[in-house]
């Protein structure tokens, strides 16, 4: 549920436009800014619907009604939203930590949310190296305008979509150097490509171009759970909005690995991957996840 309080960071100043269907606490976007942005504040837009539900600000009515309709068919999904937030946290951090990782792509960024990649990673080493990836103009702005690196480190935000991989990866060689490991990141966004678009190629295709010892994270909507209930809330979501979701296995989404190796304990629920002290208990989530490595011997 939606908290008043709750902490979205804001748009640097910039000059006011008078909005009445503005989003509840939202500072105004630079004009120059609005000038070539095409929003419909009437349909609701995932990346806010998604900011709804982690309990942020950045909304508008379409919104709040949309994200309200999936709460009422499947309250989880306010869990599960922020189970996939902490996700991000703790692999990032084990990947800085634990494996040595200097450089992420985080592909289908959303709007910004505390404890963002590139905080996690550069609080774990400073010179770290992160990239944004969105198609989405609303969450560009937002991005380029908030997720900024250290000093020491470095930060960009491209715009590619992730139906081309080569795309991205050509885009995101000006900041990485893909001749080194890179954590790749494709947390929640897989479950916006129907199975006509072939996730699983996709996924291959960026891992084929990964050095050994890269890494792979992926979180995925699944209806396994609670069948009826999430299906009915999927439906009901995608009747709202213009990009729908597709809900899969355990087996589906394991398959996106393609044969990766995965990290223990594998493609689990969410909540249960590597969680810290605490953590792991509670409201369940419709969402798996798993994060796979690569070798040279390992790669599709």
């Amino acid at each position: 549920m939606h908290k008043p309080d709750a902490a979205t960071p804001e748009l640097p100043p910039g000059a006011a436009v008078a909005d009445p269907d503005r989003p509840l606490g939202e500072s105004p976007h630079p004009a120059a800014v609005l000038d070539h942005l095409s929003l419909d504040p009437s349909v609701a837009h995932p990346a806010r619907v998604y900011a709804y539900w982690l309990g942020g600000k950045d909304h508008y009515a379409a919104d709040r009604k949309a994200a309200e309709e999936v709460i009422r068919l499947r309250p989880q999904v306010v869990a599960g939203a922020r189970a996939n937030r902490a996700f991000l946290a703790r692999v990032v951090r084990y990947l800085a930590a634990g494996r040595g990782v200097r450089q992420f792509l985080d592909i289908g960024t959303g709007l910004p949310a505390p404890d963002a990649t590139h905080q996690v990673a550069q609080a774990v080493a400073p010179a770290a190296r992160v990239v944004y990836v969105d198609n989405d103009p609303l969450v560009l702005v937002y991005a380029r305008a908030l997720l900024t690196s250290d000093p020491q480190g470095a930060c960009d935000h491209i715009d590619a979509d992730l139906r081309d991989p080569a795309d991205i990866l050509t885009q995101a060689a000006r900041t990485l150097d893909f001749k080194q490991p890179v954590g790749v990141l494709l947390l929640a966004v897989l479950h916006f490509l129907h199975d006509t678009a072939v996730p699983a190629a996709i996924v291959a295709a960026l891992a084929d171009g990964l050095a050994p010892g890269s890494c792979l994270a992926i979180s995925h909507l699944t209806a396994d759970f609670a069948p009826q209930q999430v299906t009915a809330a999927a439906d009901a979501y995608n009747a709202s909005t213009p990009v729908p979701v597709t809900a899969r296995t355990h087996a589906q989404v394991t398959g996106l690995f393609g044969g990766l190796p995965l990290l223990a304990p594998g493609v689990v629920p969410v909540a249960e991957w590597r969680p810290g002290p605490g953590q792991g208990t509670g409201q369940p989530a419709d969402l798996y996840a798993g994060v796979a490595r690569i070798s040279e011997r390992g790669r599709p």
